[in-house]
Protein backbone atom coordinates (compact mmCIF):
# COMPACT_ATOMS: atom_id res chain seq x y z
CA UNK A 1 0.00 0.00 0.00
CA UNK A 2 1.16 2.98 -0.72
CA UNK A 3 1.76 6.38 1.37
CA UNK A 4 0.04 9.95 0.43
CA UNK A 5 1.28 11.42 -2.48
CA UNK A 6 3.99 14.20 -1.40
CA UNK A 7 2.27 17.71 -1.38
CA UNK A 8 3.89 19.98 -4.01
CA UNK A 9 3.80 23.66 -2.97
CA UNK A 10 1.95 25.93 -5.08
CA UNK A 11 4.76 27.49 -7.86
CA UNK A 12 4.39 31.28 -7.24
CA UNK A 13 5.88 33.40 -10.54
CA UNK A 14 8.60 35.63 -10.12
CA UNK A 15 7.66 39.28 -9.32
CA UNK A 16 8.42 41.62 -12.22
CA UNK A 17 7.40 45.35 -12.12
CA UNK A 18 7.84 46.47 -15.21
CA UNK A 19 8.77 50.70 -16.30
CA UNK A 20 7.27 50.92 -19.51
CA UNK A 21 6.86 54.50 -20.28
CA UNK A 22 8.45 57.65 -18.95
CA UNK A 23 8.38 57.90 -15.10
CA UNK A 24 7.51 61.23 -13.79
CA UNK A 25 7.90 61.83 -9.86
CA UNK A 26 3.63 62.10 -9.45
CA UNK A 27 3.99 58.34 -10.16
CA UNK A 28 6.71 57.09 -7.27
CA UNK A 29 3.86 56.64 -4.71
CA UNK A 30 2.05 54.21 -7.16
CA UNK A 31 4.64 52.40 -8.08
CA UNK A 32 5.85 51.66 -4.86
CA UNK A 33 2.12 50.27 -3.72
CA UNK A 34 2.41 48.21 -7.19
CA UNK A 35 6.15 46.61 -5.69
CA UNK A 36 4.58 46.24 -2.18
CA UNK A 37 1.47 44.38 -3.71
CA UNK A 38 4.31 42.12 -5.91
CA UNK A 39 6.22 41.50 -3.66
CA UNK A 40 3.85 40.52 -0.85
CA UNK A 41 1.96 37.74 -3.74
CA UNK A 42 5.58 36.46 -4.75
CA UNK A 43 7.11 35.38 -1.47
CA UNK A 44 10.68 35.77 -0.62
CA UNK A 45 13.31 36.51 -3.03
CA UNK A 46 13.67 39.79 -5.39
CA UNK A 47 11.08 42.24 -7.20
CA UNK A 48 12.74 42.20 -11.01
CA UNK A 49 12.36 45.81 -12.03
CA UNK A 50 12.41 45.54 -15.93
CA UNK A 51 13.57 49.39 -17.15
CA UNK A 52 13.89 49.22 -20.80
CA UNK A 53 11.12 50.83 -21.08
CA UNK A 54 11.56 53.97 -19.64
CA UNK A 55 13.28 55.71 -22.45
CA UNK A 56 15.75 58.42 -21.33
CA UNK A 57 16.91 57.92 -17.92
CA UNK A 58 16.50 61.06 -15.65
CA UNK A 59 16.40 62.37 -11.76
CA UNK A 60 12.82 60.84 -11.63
CA UNK A 61 13.76 58.01 -12.64
CA UNK A 62 16.43 57.93 -10.46
CA UNK A 63 14.43 59.03 -7.38
CA UNK A 64 11.43 56.23 -8.16
CA UNK A 65 14.45 53.09 -8.50
CA UNK A 66 15.86 54.65 -5.13
CA UNK A 67 11.95 54.56 -3.23
CA UNK A 68 11.31 51.18 -4.86
CA UNK A 69 14.58 50.02 -3.46
CA UNK A 70 13.48 51.57 -0.42
CA UNK A 71 9.82 50.05 -0.13
CA UNK A 72 11.46 46.48 -0.92
CA UNK A 73 14.00 46.77 1.73
CA UNK A 74 11.02 47.42 4.26
CA UNK A 75 9.12 44.17 3.14
CA UNK A 76 12.54 42.03 3.93
CA UNK A 77 13.57 41.91 -0.25
CA UNK A 78 15.60 43.50 -2.76
CA UNK A 79 15.31 44.58 -6.75
CA UNK A 80 16.68 43.72 -9.32
CA UNK A 81 16.92 45.76 -12.61
CA UNK A 82 16.24 44.19 -15.94
CA UNK A 83 17.20 45.99 -19.46
CA UNK A 84 18.75 48.69 -17.84
CA UNK A 85 20.98 50.69 -20.26
CA UNK A 86 24.41 52.51 -20.82
CA UNK A 87 23.32 56.08 -19.65
CA UNK A 88 20.86 54.74 -16.87
CA UNK A 89 23.67 52.32 -15.21
CA UNK A 90 26.27 55.49 -15.23
CA UNK A 91 23.62 57.53 -13.78
CA UNK A 92 22.66 54.83 -11.14
CA UNK A 93 26.55 54.33 -10.12
CA UNK A 94 27.22 58.13 -9.92
CA UNK A 95 24.71 57.98 -7.35
CA UNK A 96 25.54 55.27 -5.13
CA UNK A 97 22.43 53.11 -6.61
CA UNK A 98 24.18 50.12 -8.59
CA UNK A 99 24.97 47.95 -5.74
Amino acid sequence: MAGPEPENPPTLSPAVLVLDQPVTRAEVERLCERLSALARRAGPGPVTVDVGGVGRPDLAVVEALARLRLTAGRLGCRIQLRNARGELRRLLAWTGLDE
